[in-house]
């Protein structure tokens, strides 16, 4: 008897997906917890196990359907892999030639003494062609297309291949106007109009593009949105990664990337500034102690922002480590739903994309974003003298009903601080 496929518990909150991928064909055996589809909610994708090993008899909801907790999605008949998989055909051997048909098309080894055969001998991918002039040319396949494309005669190019064969190269060089162009070269036609289908194409939305947009939307209308700017001195950081990558990874298996530091800095900046950590819930402002860092990352369906859990309590290889697992998880759509919720403070690096300067928009109900960008060497004042040095442009945008200028610049100049003396980061001053 067949067993039946449903959509499970999404999480919390979470009552419908959209059916994204069915990973079988009906007709086609599965193992017992092999992924069989992937389910896209407004969060998160869920792999959808099968639930005994068997064969996919029938798909109920095809790929883009709407389902809800409960629905059935299809079938599976029970039965071991190995009884129901299929058994594709073996390819037939390939016949050997015989001794005749070998000769027949092995070519014969040429003399390096040999002259270059006479016209009338031409090989089989080129052919002799007439110009108007009755003079003969060998002119390669692609060259002759080329010639007969835009109307032009062979006698008005000289061949530079062996024995003066005509090459696609010598035709573009006349046609450029370059050596040997007799005349002005044919216009070439432009191309066909496009139709209709290559014009435009029209998709639905993923539920996560969806609810991305709903957000963002709401952030801009719900939030007095303002952003203030500043400039970092990168010199110190990139120093100091440089002298202790080598150990650092040694000793912990991962990089020491810039997050680290641009975290502990925040984290620094928000004991200093508990308004930028804190969020508005009606008329009350809720003030947090605790600090969940959200880190925006781009996924395979779009940007998801999941949370670095007490990012105060963490060491800088334990935050390097958590940075790549979520950013991982969610380049491989394996982010849980616990993983993306809750947030006070979130960092968004717009940088790694090339980004100069941006204005990050907010991620509700949280009060603040701080935007980092590419590092760009640029010329700036050191004591009275113009030098170069490797700066990022950082940006903080903030609630402006909760959070006032004075505290966003002095976030932002604490930052600064932090990031330009990494080692007050590390003795906690």
């Amino acid at each position: 008897m067949a067993v039946e496929i449903t959509v499970p518990q999404l999480g919390e909150s979470i009552t419908e997906a959209v059916v994204s991928k069915w990973n079988k064909k009906e007709g086609e055996a599965a193992k017992v917890d092999e992924p069989l589809v992937v389910l896209e909610t407004d969060k998160v994708t869920v792999d959808v196990p099968s639930p005994v090993a068997g064969k996919l008899t029938q798909i109920a909801r095809k790929e883009g359907d709407k389902v809800k907790v409960g629905d059935v999605l299809g079938s599976i008949t029970p039965g071991s892999v190995s009884s129901v998989a299929e058994i594709q055909p073996s390819a037939p051997p390939r016949p050997t030639p015989t001794a005749a048909a070998t000769s027949a098309v092995s070519p014969a080894p040429l003399s390096a003494a040999a002259p270059f055969p006479a016209v009338g001998s031409a090989p089989a991918h080129l052919r002799e062609v007439t110009s108007s002039d009755g003079r003969g040319a060998l002119v390669s396949p692609v060259a002759r297309r080329v010639l007969e494309g835009n109307s032009m005669d062979a006698s008005r190019v000289r061949g530079s291949g062996a024995g003066g064969r005509i090459l696609k190269e010598d035709v573009l060089q006349v046609l450029e106007g370059g050596a040997g162009a007799a005349s002005k070269p044919a216009e070439i036609e432009p191309p066909p109009p496009r139709t209709e289908g290559e014009r435009e194409e029209r998709v639905k939305m993923t539920p996560l593009r969806r609810r991305v947009a709903e957000r963002l939307l709401a952030a801009q209308s719900n939030a007095a949105i303002l952003t203030t700017f500043n400039e970092i001195d990168m010199s110190a950081v990139m120093a100091l990664r440089k002298s202790y990558q080598e150990k650092f990874v040694e000793k912990h298996g991962v990089k020491l990337g810039l997050m680290s530091f641009f975290i502990r800095a925040s984290l620094d900046a928000l004991r200093a500034f508990p308004q930028v950590n804190a969020e508005i819930d009606g008329e009350d402002v809720v003030f947090k102690y605790y600090y969940d860092i959200g880190v925006a990352v781009s996924g395979s369906r779009g940007l998801v922002v999941p949370v670095l859990r007490d990012a105060d309590r963490l060491s800088m290889a334990e935050i390097e480590k958590q940075v790549a697992d979520l950013a991982n998880k969610a380049r491989t759509d394996r982010l849980r739903l616990e993983d993306l919720q809750g947030g006070t403070f979130t960092i968004t690096n717009g940088g790694i994309f090339g980004s100069m300067l941006s204005t990050p928009i907010l991620n509700p109900p949280q009060s603040a974003i701080l935007g980092v960008h590419n590092i760009v060497d640029r010329p700036v004042a050191r004591g009275g003298e113009v030098v170069i040095r490797p700066v990022m442009y950082v940006a903080l945008s903030y609630d402006h009903r909760l959070i006032d200028g004075r505290e966003a610049v002095q976030f932002l100049v604490r930052v600064k601080e932090c990031i330009e003396d990494p080692e007050r980061l590390l003795l906690g001053v």
